[in-house]
């Protein structure tokens, strides 16, 4: 190819942007299209990093893990009444969805990283792949990256008969600075990542960096997540309708949780859960809550076009891998694009087999670690975490 393939991500999150920033630093051509107006900001969700979702601030020297992550060293379970019931080493950092999003994006040119812009419909054929834009308007490219995330737009296209799987349960999600943490929940908290295991159920919470990126200790934010079987049907439709009374299909943002739902789980919480834990969740102003699916997808490359991360394999939480898995996506995405000297469909053709057996791999783990804690009681106090894309325990960092 005598120019740099054209290249269109569709979705700008933390998979979108890390392909448009591996992509782009290999010579190509790349504009990512997401479809809110304004930047994806704000959502308060606690990641854990893993060696691929930072290989880009580490390759790049974007900026120390230190400043934008807090270490890990200290894994407890709790008991009914908040005391330690165990305690062992670990070595993780974990970090947030607005810290990793900010840097992903602010070395992004604006003029290729276009807001407000979506996705209507594309059509590939052998030359490139032609895009449709809501609003009207088209745009032609080389490859087109769907990193659209659950709902995947890219991935309804392609492969219209795949739909999300519910897993019987939501996971309640919230944060609380630290600094408006009572003596008991520090005692029990600080520092740590925490597990409180009970019938059908868990919850866990750990430090992420705060809402200015902090990550002193005492200004970082306590992140938590309740994970709780719903049935499938009236209970959930209730759960998933918003203020306005719209059913939304993924997840309710903070703001968006119906009174009821919120008297339901402050009342839950204060009945089941440990004292400090309880705390957490009446300390937040606004908890929100997304639907647990699996989705797993027979294909990931399609001649021109291709999907990555949660558009193709969205997985449950409980490996802490959602972001390393699309960031790996990336990663061999380039890897292949380039041993390829950037011929697409041969990149595609060689990058799909390694994908997907890992996407297949990690489906499976963290859908058995799921069961064995919301639907068999199997998790038993003291295990180790579940957390590892290609294997449990390769997520550990220094």
């Amino acid at each position: 190819m005598s120019r740099p393939p054209r290249v269109l991500v569709a979705g700008g999150s933390l998979g979108g942007l890390t392909a448009a920033h591996v992509l782009g630093d290999l010579g190509c051509d790349v504009t990512v299209l997401e479809r809110s107006p304004e930047p994806l900001t704000g959502r308060g969700a606690g990641i854990v990093l893993h060696p691929a979702t930072v290989r880009w601030w580490r390759e790049r020297d974007v900026r120390p893990l230190r400043e934008m992550s807090a270490a890990m060293r200290r894994l407890r379970y709790l008991d009914a009444d908040g005391t330690i019931a165990d305690e062992q080493s670990c070595r993780y950092r974990v970090s947030s969805f607005d810290a990793l999003y900010r840097d992903l994006a602010a070395r992004m040119d604006p003029a290729r990283h276009r807001l407000g812009c979506a996705v209507a419909g594309f059509e590939v054929d052998e030359d490139g792949v032609t895009v449709a834009l809501e609003g009207g308007g088209s745009a032609r490219c080389d490859l087109l990256v769907g990193a659209d995330g659950i709902g995947s737009r890219a991935r309804r296209t392609l492969l219209p008969a795949i739909e999300p799987r519910y897993a019987g349960y939501v996971a309640w999600r919230g944060a609380v600075v630290e600094h408006d943490l009572g003596a008991a929940a520090l005692d029990a908290l600080l520092g740590a990542i925490a597990y409180h295991l009970m019938d059908h159920s868990h919850f866990l919470t750990y430090p992420i960096p705060g809402a200015d990126g902090s990550v002193e200790e005492g200004r970082r934010l306590t992140n938590w997540l309740w994970y709780r079987n719903v049935r499938e049907g009236p209970e959930l439709d209730a759960l998933m309708t918003d203020r306005a009374g719209v059913r939304r299909p993924v997840s309710l943002a903070p703001g968006m949780v119906s009174g009821p739902a919120l008297d339901e789980l402050r009342g839950a919480g204060g009945a089941r859960l440990p004292p400090p834990l309880a705390g957490l969740v009446d300390a937040t102003p606004e908890p929100f809550l997304q639907v647990v699916f699996d989705i797993e997808v027979p294909r990931m490359a399609f001649g021109r076009a291709c999907l990555i991360g949660d558009a193709a394999f969205a997985l449950r939480p409980h490996a802490a891998v959602g972001s390393a898995k699309a960031a790996e996506d990336a990663w061999t995405l380039g890897a292949a694009m380039r041993d390829a000297d950037f011929d697409v469909p041969r990149a595609l053709a060689a990058w799909e087999p390694g994908q997907l057996a890992l996407g297949r791999g990690a489906l499976e783990r963290t859908r058995r670690a799921g069961e064995r804690a919301q639907h068999t009681n199997e998790w038993r106090v003291g295990e180790p975490l579940p957390w590892g894309l290609y294997a449990t325990g390769d997520s550990a960092l220094d």
